[in-house]
């Protein structure tokens, strides 16, 4: 086993100056203050209550919202505002995700809308360097209810069965377009009452698409104990079928939600016992998808510092080009840029997720990364520090 000593050099997640060299100072005093509010898990809650409460009495404060949080978290309302945020972020050789994050109605219109949507950002990624992926969430252009139902085997009448096969269609279009136009796309990860149904699909879709390279990505939540091994069983299957597996880590999204809902039905929660044990199998995952580059080509996303250092340690160790188009970094836009500015300044393949929708459409997602952010030890206070650091650094050489 190849080890992380053999490396080239090391590599440091520390410089402000890079992590930051993007932001003016004006931006640094507004993420200072962003920060600064949900590192306080009552101020926190009180704002985004205060917020959510505004939207609903259809307060004005539209341009307050987007000249703040969004602006922050997100690329812009439309694809064409997004354009900005995707040259601000090639200056800096990182790539941007477009991701449409609006959660709008769950029915027949609101689906192909999404499917429309999505078939624009693919558009733009088989046109621009600097956009190296498309995704997409399932369930934004099919119904939870209807997937949960097929996962278990409960589709029975003709109308669920026909929005069921509406769904598989649209799922094909999305997949099909992607590929006419080489593009990689990422299948969202989602919860486990419905995932086994999208993995099905994925795969279906990896076996057509993925012949040369892979075009089609499924995503492995490795919060989830199983995870590693239906990895493993996943790159097993595409090797004998004679396909490349496309991967996308991440730690995962869903723990509160499947919790509740395996304690509600009766089942064994499928959350890991300890963050040790979800970090562990991150980097294990990481590691096995590295020795089986020829046949796996994955993408890291983790604002993890430790685990992106061992990723862009281990290519070194293994002798690898660091940019190597197999293997991506990603964070969110509007975090961990000391991991996004420094890994990409390396010489490594970085891309940022980019959320963008009209801003009150958008806020579910917004009022999410708020709770995530207070929610995750020491991911806020982490960001805080940093921006602090930078600030302090420019005062002083100013």
């Amino acid at each position: 086993m190849i080890n992380v000593s053999d490396s080239k050099r090391n590599i440091s997640l520390e410089n402000c100056e890079v992590a930051f060299s993007s932001r003016s100072s004006a931006e640094l005093l507004k993420m200072n203050f962003l920060f600064w509010v949900m590192n306080n898990p009552k101020l926190n809650k009180f704002s985004t209550e205060l917020l959510l409460n505004c939207i609903r009495l259809k307060l004005p404060i539209q341009p307050l919202v987007k000249h703040t949080i969004f602006n922050h978290f997100c690329g812009g309302e439309t694809l064409r505002e997004c354009l900005k945020t995707i040259d601000n972020l090639s200056k800096f050789n990182i790539g941007t995700i477009l991701d449409y994050s609006v959660e709008g109605e769950k029915n027949e219109t609101g689906f192909d809308h999404v499917v429309h949507e999505t078939l624009k950002t693919i558009e733009i990624a088989s046109k621009k360097q600097y956009v190296p992926f498309a995704v997409f969430k399932t369930s934004g252009i099919a119904s939870v209810e209807i997937l949960e139902k097929a996962q278990k085997g409960e589709l029975t009448n003709p109308s669920e069965l026909e929005a069921f096969n509406r769904a598989r269609i649209r799922f094909a279009m999305i997949c099909k377009t992607a590929a006419e136009g080489n593009v990689r796309i990422f299948v969202d990860g989602e919860e486990s009452w419905i995932q086994g149904v999208i993995d099905q699909w994925t795969y279906e879709e990896m076996a057509l698409y993925n012949k040369e390279k892979a075009l089609i990505f499924n995503t492995y939540q490795l919060y989830r104990s199983d995870i590693l091994g239906l990895l493993k069983t996943a790159h097993q299957r595409a090797k004998s079928s004679e396909y490349v597996l496309g991967a996308k880590l991440v730690r995962g999204a869903y723990m509160e939600k499947e919790a509740s809902y395996a304690l509600k039905n009766g089942l064994i929660n499928p959350i890991q016992t300890s963050k040790e044990n979800t970090d562990k199998d991150f980097d294990l995952g990481t590691r096995y998808c590295l020795e089986n580059i020829e046949s796996i080509h994955f993408c890291a996303g983790s604002h993890n510092e430790k685990s992106n250092l061992l990723l862009a340690e281990l290519i070194d160790a293994f002798g690898m080009n660091r940019a190597d188009e197999r293997i991506w970094f990603a964070q969110l836009f509007g975090m961990s840029d000391n991991i996004s500015f420094a890994l990409s300044r390396e010489g490594f393949n970085v891309a940022k997720y980019v959320p963008y929708g009209p801003v009150f459409s958008v806020m579910p997602y917004l009022v999410r990364r708020a709770a995530e952010n207070t929610s995750v030890a020491g991911q806020t206070s982490r960001e805080l520090t940093l921006i602090q650091k930078e600030r302090k650094r420019r005062n002083h050489s100013g």
